[in-house]
Order: C-alpha cells, then sequence, then structure tokens
C-alpha cells in the first residue's frame, strides 16, 4: 500500500506538539512580488512551526536559484531547526501547496522518506480558524544523517540524454511560457519549451482553496496530458519549485519513479545552444 504524501489540517491539529513531529513553513513568493516569506512567517504561523528558506538552504556557490545544496550543507540547516532522524515532517506553504512540495521533494532527496506536505497549507489552515502564532519557537539540535539519492535530481547533461532517448519531461510552467508567447520572470531566458516536452501547468493540478485535486481528477489530467504513468516522469519548470507541485500529484498516484531538473528553465533557458522550441 502506498502510503499518501498529503496530511490534512484536521491530522496535523489533532498532533500539533506532538515530540516527533516539526512542522516546517516552507512559503517562498515568485520573485516579481515583492512579499517577504519569513517576515510573513515572523508575523503569523501554525504554532511550533520553523521557517525554511529554500533560497538560504541551497547551493549558494551556484548562479542557479535555490539548487540543492550539497549534504553536508542540509545536514547542518535541518539540525538547527530540530528536526533529526526520527523526526515526521510537515512541510506547509501561504500559497496552499507550492514550495512546501519542494521542501518534500528536498528531503525526499536527502534520504529522509518520513515527510508529507499539508493539504492546502496555510491557505486552508486559516481559512478554517485553526491557531496560529507570532511566537519564533526554538528546538534542540538532533542529529540528521543525510543519505542522498540522486535518483530523484536531474541535471542538464542528464535531461539532455532523456531527451534524445524519449523519456518523458513534464513542464510545470503556464502554457504561455511553455509556448514562448509569455515572457519569463527571469531576465535573460529565452522563451519556449525543450523539444518534447510535455506541459502540464502545476495550477492545474489545485483546488481553488489550495488542496490537490482528488485523484480520479488528477488521473484525469495527467492522463489528458499524455503521461504515462507506467514510465518515469522527470519534471521541470521555472527554477525547480511548481515542478515539484507534479511530482507530488503524481505520488499521490502511487507513481514514485520520478525526479525533478533542478536547475530547469532557469538553467536550460540561459544556456548556450540548449534547443528550444516554441509553440503548444
Amino acid at each position: 500500500m502506498t502510503v499518501s504524501p498529503l496530511v490534512s489540517t484536521a491530522w496535523l491539529h489533532e498532533r500539533l506538539g506532538s515530540p516527533d513531529i516539526r512542522v516546517v513553513d516552507a512559503s517562498w513568493h515568485f520573485p516579481q512580488t515583492g512579499r517577504n516569506a519569513r517576515a510573513e512567517f515572523e508575523d503569523a504561523h501554525i504554532p511550533g512551526a520553523v521557517f525554511f528558506d529554500i533560497d538560504e538552504i541551497a547551493d549558494l556557490t551556484s548562479p542557479l536559484p535555490h539548487m540543492l545544496p550539497p549534504a553536508e550543507k542540509f545536514a547542518s540547516r535541518v539540525q538547527k531547526l530540530g528536526i533529526g532522524d526520527g523526526s515526521t515532517i510537515v512541510a506547509y506553504d501561504a500559497h496552499g501547496i507550492l514550495s512546501s512540495a519542494r521542501v518534500w521533494w528536498m528531503f525526499r532527496a536527502m534520504g529522509h522518506q518520513n515527510v508529507f506536505v499539508l493539504d492546502g497549507g496555510f491557505l486552508k489552515w486559516r481559512a478554517e480558524g485553526l491557531p496560529v502564532d507570532d511566537a519564533l519557537t526554538s528546538h534542540f539540535a538532533r542529529h540528521f544523517t543525510p543519505r542522498p539519492d540522486w535518483s530523484l535530481v536531474r541535471n542538464h547533461d542528464d535531461v539532455t540524454r532523456l531527451l534524445a532517448a524519449g523519456s518523458q519531461i513534464v513542464d510545470a510552467r503556464p502554457p504561455g511560457r511553455f509556448a514562448g508567447v509569455d515572457p519569463e520572470p527571469r531576465e535573460g531566458l529565452r522563451g519556449g519549451h525543450m523539444p518534447g516536452a510535455i506541459n502540464l501547468p502545476y495550477a492545474s493540478l489545485l483546488r481553488p482553496d489550495g488542496t490537490l485535486k482528488r485523484p480520479d481528477d488528477l488521473a484525469r489530467i495527467v492522463a489528458d496530458a499524455g503521461i504515462d504513468l507506467a514510465r518515469p516522469v522527470t519534471a521541470s519548470c521555472g527554477s525547480g519549485v511548481s515542478a515539484c507541485v507534479v511530482l507530488l500529484a503524481l505520488a499521490v498516484l502511487g507513481h514514485r519513479d520520478g525526479s525533478l531538473y533542478d536547475g530547469s528553465w532557469a538553467e536550460w533557458g540561459a544556456r548556450e545552444g540548449a534547443a528550444i522550441v516554441t509553440g503548444a
């Protein structure tokens, strides 16, 4: 039986304060919004939550945004957040499901399987009138052992080979950016998509309340996009965040053979000589 990567607001509310559960505010906002996720966390968050900054818990030696950090840095940072080998991690974000899916993927890429996403995130939590806090909680440091699973991570060369082999590359960006008719939010990037990529906009997988759609609806959307769940999938997007919503949805459907192109369009769209096509 496949364990769902999602937990409900009711499930988490019943378990708030349990010593083995670490609640992680993984909020992140697209750069053009001008919003400050850490400041919003300090103003209001789920009681006991800690803030996971995907722009800092990252490989800061890379010119690309929030790339997966080395295992040693990841372990050092999460230990200071009170997250250890025995922790059950519940990640949420302010959008419903967006960057929480990225943090879910990051922990799995570091070998920690006991990690979940709060379905509907802080959006649903607040809509239901559940408790919020502005107190900053500190936790004792715990030992975290990274066991990187590099099968979940793809780079430019990997994706080039996968495209040549006819593998499934799923692009989570909106249709206009995929087609190259709408501009990219980051400067210096060409518009369009990789040859042979499949467009599955991450927003199409979510309900208005920020929760993931029902499994039967997800299965229909995935099938209509032309994705074969019997084959591996590599997800891509603008910078490796919204693509993780696709991987999360596929995991809900029992598909665990998914990987992330971490550099995504921030790398591909800027790379000299990278093959790009336009149109739907």
